[in-house]
């Protein structure tokens, strides 16, 4: 049987067995996304050539408005670009779930919008997202 000193003393040694590998494997993680974003911004570059470019640039307007610096800007705001009625009027300011939402189906999020085209795999438009938030100087 332990007493109450010795109790006191095997806790803390105790929780120190169980942090330091969590603190390892926590170190270990952070390394690996590191890494991973710039895969993950390849693909998303991949998929945002493949998918829009059609219509789209990040840097000069198309028959859609530039996409550099999407993520974070208020939607319909882009100076000169001829934006439908109703995105000028939707007061959304793009993030990662209103851009997929977006791509999965401008019209249902905001009726009336001119765009109708749509990316309906959800990894290719993660994929598209995660570009344009790097292309946006979003971490």
């Amino acid at each position: 049987m332990m007493g109450k000193g010795m109790r006191k003393l095997v806790r803390p040694l105790a929780a120190g067995v169980v942090l330091v590998p969590m603190a390892v494997i926590m170190m270990a993680a952070g390394r690996y996304q590191e890494t991973a974003p710039a895969e993950d911004v390849a693909k998303g570059k991949a998929a945002f050539e493949r998918r829009c470019t059609g219509c789209h640039s990040l840097d000069r307007d198309k028959e859609g408005p530039r996409l550099a610096g999407v993520v974070g800007r208020k939607a319909g705001s882009v100076e000169g670009f001829p934006y439908s009625d109703a995105l000028k009027a939707s007061a959304m300011v793009w993030d990662e779930a209103l851009l997929n939402k977006w791509l999965a189906g401008p019209d249902t999020l905001v009726p009336g919008v001119e765009m109708d085209f749509h990316v309906p795999d959800a990894g290719e438009r993660t994929e598209i997202i995660r570009y344009l938030r790097a292309m946006s100087g979003k971490p």
